[in-house]
């Protein structure tokens, strides 16, 4: 003779009304450190990507003082490189072993530069430039210059360049 297996009790036959056949799953071991995981990767290629996008932006970002501006700054400016602007005062301009030194102005601000380096050809006084350096007392040490130049170039042998369009320009 065979014998069914006994019947699972009711709720209501002698057990606790308190419990309940659907009890909450204690999340395992295992899942919780996969979801600590997924926390600590996530926070890491968050910090990752705020430390390039800093680095990169700050870097990125070049900004030019003129020299009133940077005289008025120099205190805290210290001896960190940045871009001075001014434009060379017409007589200041003096070669030397080294590079060349002239004289930046800026509103009623004049400003000694001494640049190490051959300057750009077009470099010449009564012209914007931006001497790269840093201050060193009340003279601005420079080991790059750079031109600015109007965008209309005209060329001393016409007829050289091709447009896309095929004018010779």
């Amino acid at each position: 003779m065979t014998t069914a297996p006994p019947a699972p009790p009711s709720s209501t036959e002698g057990s606790d009304p308190s419990r309940s056949l659907a009890r909450p799953v204690a999340p395992t071991l295992a899942s919780k450190s996969h979801r600590l995981r997924y926390v600590v990767v996530g926070l890491v290629l968050v910090g990752s990507l705020a430390f390039l996008l800093a680095k990169g932006l700050g870097s990125a970002l070049d900004f030019y003082l003129p020299a009133d501006q940077a005289v008025a700054q120099q205190a805290s400016l210290g001896s960190k490189t940045f871009n001075l602007e001014g434009v060379v005062e017409p007589g200041s301009i003096h070669s030397t072993p080294n590079g060349v030194d002239f004289v930046v102005t800026s509103g009623s601000t004049r400003l000694q530069v001494d640049n190490a380096g051959s300057p750009p050809q077009l470099f010449a006084a009564d012209i914007p430039v931006i001497a790269v350096g840093h201050f060193s007392g009340s003279t601005f040490l420079s080991d790059q210059i750079l031109v600015k130049h109007s965008s209309t170039y005209i060329a001393e042998h016409p007829g050289r360049v091709t447009a896309p369009n095929g004018t010779k320009r």
